[in-house]
C-alpha cells in the first residue's frame, strides 16, 4: 500500500465509521455502533503511527489530492500536507481519540443516543484530522467549520435539557464570531498572494511585510498585522482565548467524554495548531505577536481565577483548560511556537485524563457533579483516584511529570522574549503557576480527601431520584474497565512523555521546516536551547526556581484550607464578599453578552416586529389592501341595484360619452 492511500485512510476510517452508526445504527445496535466505529479510529491511529515512521525517515509530503473548483488562477482543491508538526498532532488526536472511544462504552451505556453519540464522535475526529492535515486554507476552513458543527450537535447532544440548548447555540455564535475574522484572513491572504496554498503563500509572505493597508482614511496599518490579527481572531473563537472564551465553560453540558475530547484534546488547540502552521506569516509582523501575547496572558491569568470558585468538577477543569491554553498562546506570541505545540501535546494527555476522571467519579456518584457532595472518595475508587493525582500533578507543573517541561520551557520563552507586553505576560503566567496548583488541588482534596460528604447507606432512609430501594447504589465505586483502561493509557504518556521529548522537540530542531522562527529577531528559543542541560537536569534546576515553590505553595494554601481548617473558605468568602461576587459572575462578561448582544438582538426583534411587522406588513399591505378593497366594494355596491331601468339608462349614458368622445376625437 502506497503512502498516498495510507494518509487517506487516516481521515476516512473514522469517516465510514460514523457513516455506519449514524445511519445505521438501529440496524447495527449498540455493539456494532460502537465497534465500527472504534475500529475506524484505531485504523486511522495505527497509518499515524505508520506515517510517523515514514516521517522520521525523511519523507515529507505535500499534495493535492482532489481537485474541488478552479477559479481563474486560483485552485481550490483539498490536499495534504504531511511533516513533523502534522504527524505529532495526527497522532495526539487519533489517540487521545480512541480512548475516549472505549471511554464512552462505560460512560454512555445508559443512554438511549448511544449510536447517534458514536457517530458524532467519530465524524468529529474525522473533521479534526482533516483540519491538521489540510495543505490550504480552504481545507482547513472546512474541518475548522466541521469541527465547530460537531462540537454544536455535541454539546447539545442531550437536546431536552435548557442549559444544553443555550450552550451549544452560545459555543456556536461565539465561534462565528472568531470564524468572521478568520475567514477575512483568509479573504485577505488570498487577495494579496493569489492563492490559498500554505507553500505559496509563505513564499510570498516576505514580499508583504512591507505593504500596508488602508481601513480607515489616514491610518495606514501594516498588512502582515492585519492578516494576522484577523486569522489570531479565528484562533481565540476555537481556542477559547478572552474575550471569546465565554463558550467553554457552559460547553461542559455535554457529556463527558466529549469534553475530555473536545475542551481538552482536541478541538480548542485546532487554533494553537493553526498559528504553529502560520508562523513564516506571524513571524513577520511584532505588533500581531505581542496582541497574541498579551490575549494569551490574560486568559492564562484570569480564567485560572475563576477556576478557584467553582463547584462543578467539570467547570474546574473547563477553566483549567482554559488557562492552558492562554499559556500557549503566551508561547505563540512569544515565538516559542515549538513549545507551545509540545505543551499543546502533554496537555492533551492529562487534561483528558482529567476530564475522563471527573467522568468516572461522575458515574460513580450518580451524575451528581458538585464537589461539596463528595469527599474520601479514594478508598472506593482506587484507579480513578491515582490516574486524577497524576494528571494534577502533571498539570500543575510537577519536576519530571510531562506538565512541568512545557510549562517551564513557556515561562523561560517569556523571560526571554523583548516583545511589548511580554513583561505583563511574564507576571501572569508565573502567577498562574501559583493559581493552577490552587484550584486544581482545592478540586482534588474534596473529592478524594477528607470527610465524606454524600449521603451514605447507612444513613440513608429517605427518598431520591434512585427511589430508597436501591439504598446500597449510594456508596460510590469504581467503574467498569472500559472506563478505568483508558484513564491508565492516558496516565502513561502524562507521566513520562515531557521527559522524553523535550530535547527533540525544543531543542533538536525536530519540526524542521515545519515551524519557522526569525531567530535574529525573536531570541526566546535560542535563549532557551542556551540555557538547555538535558532533561534530567531541568528536572532538578527546578526545585530551585520560583514557579516551583510558588506551585508548592498553591498545593500547601488547598491543603490547609480544605483539610485542615475546612471552615475558612467559608469565613473568606464572606471577608471579600465582593472579589467572590465578581468571580462568580465570571467578571461579568456573560451579563454583558446576555444584554448587550442577546438583549440587543432581542430589541432590535422587537422594534422590527412593531414596526415592521405589525404596522407595515399587516397595518399597511396586508390590512390596508383588504380596507382598500372594503371601501371600492362600498361604492360600488351603490350601482348594483338589481332594477333594469337603472342599467338601461347606465347603457345609454355610456353610449351617449363614447359617442361624444368619438365626434372630438
Amino acid at each position: 500500500m502506497d503512502m498516498q492511500s495510507l494518509y487517506l485512510t487516516v481521515p476516512l476510517a473514522p469517516l465510514a465509521g460514523a457513516v455506519i452508526a449514524g445511519l445505521f445504527g438501529k440496524a447495527i445496535g449498540r455493539t456494532g455502533a460502537h465497534v465500527v466505529t472504534i475500529l475506524g479510529v484505531a485504523i486511522a491511529f495505527l497509518a499515524s503511527l505508520l506515517i510517523f515512521q515514514d516521517v522520521q525517515a525523511g519523507n515529507t509530503y505535500n499534495g493535492a489530492v482532489y481537485t474541488w473548483l478552479t477559479s481563474g488562477d486560483v485552485s481550490m482543491e483539498v490536499g495534504f500536507l504531511i511533516d513533523r508538526l502534522t504527524v505529532m498532532m495526527m497522532l495526539v488526536v487519533t489517540f487521545v481519540s480512541l480512548c475516549v472511544h472505549v471511554y464512552t462504552i462505560g460512560y454512555m451505556a445508559d443512554d438511549p443516543g448511544y449510536q447517534r453519540f458514536f457517530s458524532y464522535i467519530s465524524l468529529f475526529t474525522f473533521s479534526m484530522l482533516m483540519l491538521v492535515m489540510s495543505n490550504n486554507f480552504l481545507q482547513l476552513f472546512f474541518g475548522w467549520e466541521a469541527v465547530g458543527l460537531v462540537s454544536y450537535l455535541l454539546i447539545g447532544f442531550w437536546y431536552t435539557r435548557e442549559s444544553a440548548i443555550y450552550a451549544n447555540l452560545k459555543a456556536f455564535l461565539v465561534n462565528r464570531v472568531g470564524d468572521f475574522g478568520f475567514l477575512l484572513g483568509i479573504g485577505l491572504v488570498l487577495a494579496h498572494t493569489g492563492s490559498l496554498d500554505y507553500a505559496q503563500v509563505f513564499q510570498k509572505a516576505p514580499e508583504l511585510a512591507s505593504q500596508s493597508i488602508t481601513l480607515i482614511d489616514g491610518h495606514p496599518w501594516s498588512l502582515m498585522a492585519v492578516i494576522c490579527i484577523l486569522l489570531f481572531i479565528g484562533a481565540m473563537g476555537k481556542s477559547a482565548q478572552f474575550p471569546l472564551h465565554v463558550w467553554l465553560p457552559d460547553s461542559m453540558e455535554g457529556p463527558t467524554p466529549i469534553s475530555a475530547l473536545i475542551h481538552a484534546a482536541t478541538m480548542v488547540t485546532a487554533g494553537i495548531f493553526m498559528v504553529a502552521r502560520m508562523s513564516p506569516l506571524f513571524e513577520l509582523s511584532d505588533t500581531a505577536l505581542s496582541f497574541v501575547m498579551v490575549i494569551g496572558a490574560i486568559t492564562a491569568l484570569f480564567m485560572g481565577f475563576l477556576g478557584v470558585i467553582q463547584n462543578d468538577i467539570k467547570r474546574v477543569v473547563a477553566y483549567s483548560t482554559l488557562s492552558q491554553l492562554g499559556y500557549m498562546t503566551v508561547a505563540l506570541g512569544a515565538s516559542a511556537y515549538s513549545v507551545a505545540i509540545f505543551h499543546l501535546m502533554t496537555h492533551a494527555f492529562f487534561k483528558a485524563l482529567l476530564f475522563l476522571a471527573a467522568g468516572s467519579v461522575i458515574i460513580g456518584m450518580h451524575h451528581d457533579q458538585d464537589i461539596r457532595n463528595m469527599g474520601g472518595l479514594r478508598k472506593y475508587m482506587p484507579i480513578t483516584w491515582i490516574t486524577s493525582l497524576i494528571g494534577s500533578l502533571a498539570l500543575i507543573g510537577t519536576p519530571f511529570l510531562s506538565g512541568f517541561y512545557s510549562k517551564d520551557s513557556i515561562i523561560e520563552a517569556v523571560h526571554a522574549s523583548h516583545l511589548a507586553g511580554s513583561g505583563f505576560a511574564s507576571l501572569a503566567v508565573t502567577l498562574g503557576v501559583f493559581v493552577t496548583a490552587f484550584y486544581s488541588f482545592r478540586m482534588y482534596f474534596l473529592v478524594f480527601h477528607g470527610k465524606e460528604r454524600f449521603p451514605n447507606a447507612h444513613a440513608h432512609h429517605g427518598h431520591d431520584e434512585e427511589g430508597d430501594s436501591h439504598g446500597h447504589h449510594h456508596t460510590p465505586h469504581e467503574t467498569s474497565w472500559v472506563v478505568t483502561l483508558p484513564l491508565i493509557l492516558l496516565a502513561i504518556p502524562s507521566v513520562v512523555i515531557g521527559y522524553l521529548t523535550i530535547a527533540p522537540m525544543l531543542h533538536e530542531g525536530w519540526f524542521g521546516h515545519a515551524i519557522f522562527v526569525n531567530a535574529a529577531a525573536h531570541p526566546a528559543m535560542t535563549e532557551l536551547a542556551h540555557e538547555f542541560h538535558g532533561a534530567a537536569a531541568m528536572g532538578l534546576h527546578a526545585l530551585t526556581t520560583l514557579p516551583f515553590w510558588l506551585a508548592v505553595a498553591g498545593v500547601g494554601l488547598a491543603y490547609y484550607l480544605y483539610l485542615v481548617r475546612p471552615e475558612l473558605p467559608q469565613v473568606l468568602r464572606q471577608r471579600f464578599n465582593l472579589l467572590y461576587v465578581i468571580l462568580e459572575r465570571k467578571y461579568g462578561f456573560d451579563d454583558f453578552n446576555d444584554w448587550f448582544f442577546a438583549g440587543g438582538a432581542r430589541l432590535l426583534g422587537g422594534k422590527l416586529w412593531r414596526w415592521g411587522d405589525v404596522m407595515a406588513i399587516d397595518g399597511a399591505l396586508v390590512n390596508g389592501s383588504a380596507r382598500v378593497v372594503g371601501y371600492i366594494a362600498g361604492v360600488v355596491r351603490h350601482l348594483q341595484s338589481g332594477y333594469v331601468y337603472h342599467y338601461a339608462f347606465a347603457m345609454l349614458v355610456g353610449v351617449l360619452l363614447l359617442a361624444t368622445w368619438f365626434a372630438h376625437a
